[in-house]
């Protein structure tokens, strides 16, 4: 998969399917999700708080807990849908690519639904294998408010 807003669509896919493992293989080994609390207007990770800011290692631990048929949050399962607009190329340097994505997420677990709404922006880079997820970070739309609990990734 060459076209880095390919493998966009093939991220949100896995994820669709809940297919936590192939996803997480993504991710570059120095990769993290973030999901800022202030949304677009925050700078980075560390001056304020974040919704999520997880390196590989949380990651897998999340992705875990989601298999594990123990796991109380799970029972009825979650499920989620992307629905994606066309990814944007912001810039691209050599083996990196920075890409924009406007996005609707739906969660379903039971009876309940949460739709949300925002901008995911991926840093890229190229590797042996194809690309790789340096960092996802989401910026969700009115992202200070009250949210519902998120139990799988956006």
């Amino acid at each position: 998969m060459n076209d880095p807003r390919d493998f966009i669509a093939h991220e949100a896919a896995l994820l669709d399917e809940r297919r936590f493992d192939d996803w997480l293989a993504l991710f570059s080994e120095d990769g993290h999700y973030w999901v800022p609390l202030l949304g677009a207007a925050q700078a980075d990770p560390f001056s304020h708080n974040s919704l999520a800011y997880e390196d590989r290692l949380l990651l897998q631990l999340r992705v875990d807990r989601l298999k594990n048929p123990r796991a109380h949050s799970q029972h009825p399962a979650s499920h989620s849908q992307h629905v994606l607009q066309p990814s944007r190329i912001e810039n691209e340097t050599g083996d990196e690519v920075h890409l924009r994505t406007p996005f609707l997420y739906v969660e379903a677990r039971g009876e309940s639904q949460i739709l949300l709404s925002g901008t995911a922006r991926h840093h890229l880079v190229r590797t042996v294998s194809g690309w790789a997820i340096r960092q996802k970070r989401i910026d969700l739309l009115n992202a200070a408010r009250a949210l519902p609990a998120i139990q799988l990734f956006i």
